[in-house]
């Protein structure tokens, strides 16, 4: 067993998921590469006394389903899932597609109706609110390409972000939160951005390798109709199969009111209508984990590159819940280091962050130099 991926696996089970004995955890993963880390999770978890459950998934058995399922068969799909999710303590995904672009040419209303029908009950209500969970992806050859690095070069970069000291980045994030619950405005300027937005009475959550691995942000959510402005997502971005590259809002009290992403536009569009809570925001987060500094297409990475701030169109989370719902999460990120363009974010008038660095000498622990 490569100790790495063992190190790995006690960290999901006991640090993210905390799992204890007698309590049933569900393994969920997709795609065959990630079996050796799911062998060592399940293998950790029985000898602790805990009950664990696991599942198979493959995105090419789901493109074949979704070319050809109808609206009823597509809802069936959620019916045991979503009994097994309710019965659950914890919850463990790991996801090793061999292919990111399995799903491109699925039609954009089957995406929608397994969205709403499956994702939606399972995860974005069941999972989210009433388990302990942390996702993550499994390196492969897909991946390492996504990065553009070679395999063995990645997976060491892989384990580095993965298993790295997150109780260390818990502690640095306490005066960022605290900021972030006393805020009211927020104003984000840079290349294609003049943004503002109010947070007031919604909290800030931190994320230090309790639901995601890798992590490395600090969220909450915007007020659902104080967004104003333009902003200009320029790391790219990928959506059931489809790769979009810069993608530019407009928002009027909170809405999207013109989407535009070049040749993926009409795509774009067709994401966002496919309920109304898909053109208002349900997060707002600042991403600074310091191995992450370039994107791969992968948003479990991506979200959390040093110098970066993302939001999510659709639905909000039951931790700081502005009433966005929708069958729709979609983080879409801008990375404002020097070499991106830069970019000021402010809280109530004051500096926070400038080209992606904190300023305010309290939150300078999140700095990548502070960090690793």
């Amino acid at each position: 067993m490569d100790p790495r991926i063992a190190c790995l696996a006690d960290l999901l089970v006991n640090y993210s998921c905390g799992v204890k004995r007698g309590e049933k955890l569900l393994v969920e993963v997709n795609g065959f590469a990630p079996l050796p880390l799911v062998d060592e999770i399940i293998r950790i978890a029985t000898r602790k006394g805990a009950f664990v459950f696991y599942e198979f998934r493959h995105d090419r058995l789901l493109r074949t389903f979704l070319q050809h399922a109808s609206e009823q068969q597509i809802k069936a799909q959620a019916k045991v899932p979503l009994y097994q999710m309710r019965d659950m303590d914890c919850y463990i995904g790991v996801r090793g597609s061999d292919n990111v672009a399995e799903l491109a040419d699925v039609p954009s209303r089957q995406n929608q109706l397994y969205a709403r029908h499956y994702r939606r009950p399972v995860h974005l209500r069941e999972r989210l609110s009433n388990t302990r969970w942390v996702v993550l992806r499994y390196p492969n050859p897909s991946m390492a390409q996504a990065a553009r690095q070679p395999l063995a070069r990645f997976e060491s970069f892989y384990f580095d972000v993965c298993t790295m000291d997150y109780p260390k980045m818990s502690r640095a994030m306490n005066p960022l939160k605290r900021l972030m619950d006393r805020t009211d405005e927020v104003v984000i300027k840079a290349p294609g951005t003049d943004l503002r937005f109010s947070i007031k009475g919604l909290p800030g959550i931190k994320c230090a390798g309790e639901m995601n691995i890798p992590d490395g942000e600090c969220f909450t959510a915007p007020v659902r109709t104080s967004i104003e402005g333009t902003v200009r997502f320029n790391a790219g971005s990928l959506q059931e199969g489809t790769v979009f590259g810069d993608i530019n809002l407009t928002f009027r009290k909170g809405k999207v009111v013109a989407a535009e992403a070049g040749a993926q536009t009409k795509k774009l569009n067709e994401v966002l209508d496919r309920d109304t809570g898909a053109r208002y925001v349900g997060e707002f987060a600042l991403g600074f984990n310091p191995y992450i500094t370039e994107t791969m297409l992968d948003i479990l990475f991506d979200e959390k590159i040093a110098g970066s701030f993302h939001m999510a169109l659709g639905n909000a989370y039951d931790e700081c819940d502005n009433g966005n719902k929708s069958s729709l999460h979609w983080d879409l990120i801008q990375i404002q280091t020097p070499k991106r363009g830069g970019g000021e974010i402010w809280f109530d008038g004051t500096l926070i962050r400038k080209n992606g660095s904190f300023v305010p000498k309290s939150l300078q622990g999140l700095n990548p130099e502070n960090l690793k």
